[in-house]
């Protein structure tokens, strides 16, 4: 894979799945925009257990550079604007967005995307994990919303459909 750009909550369900290490292995350079860095350390100021991305030795923490052009999107945050101008000026480059606004928005400006889930059905692929589906599991008691129907399609694309579901 390419070079990944990386938003907070992709940053933050890994962190909590305890497969933050996963990045490097699908794809490097692995970045991460400065509004992200800020956002998350915002997070741990309030206590809450999210990573240091400027800790990592495998991210390059970045901000855009000139102005890209962008439609408004007053709904999408610094985070995810600066992704989505960082993937921009990247050739080829993924952005990491799980918000749909701002795949929708990325999606309109051709940029290639992939999300949580997507990760997560690459590391299983690749063999970095074994299952998916408790992974599923953690993140949804953990807040992430996932319709029964695209739960079914991930389980059958990494071949663990479950019986009894």
């Amino acid at each position: 894979m390419p070079e990944i750009i990386c938003h907070t909550a992709s940053l933050q369900y890994l962190h909590h799945l305890g497969l933050l290490d996963l990045l490097p292995r699908l794809a490097t350079p692995v970045t991460v925009p400065q509004a992200v860095v800020d956002e998350l350390t915002v997070g741990r100021v309030r206590g809450l257990n999210l990573p240091d991305p400027s800790s990592l030795s495998w991210v390059t923490v970045r901000r855009p550079t000139g102005a890209p052009t962008m439609p408004l999107t007053p709904a999408l945050g610094p985070g995810e604007m600066e992704v989505l101008a960082l993937a921009l000026a990247a050739t080829g480059a993924v952005a990491i967005l799980d918000d749909l606004r701002a795949r929708q928005m990325a999606d309109k400006l051709g940029i290639r995307l992939r999300g949580t889930l997507g990760l997560l059905i690459d590391a299983r692929r690749a063999g970095f994990i074994h299952a998916v589906a408790p992974l599923l599991e953690q993140l949804q008691t953990g807040g992430f919303r996932l319709a029964p129907a695209t739960r079914l399609a991930i389980l059958n694309l990494v071949g663990e459909i479950e019986p009894n579901r």
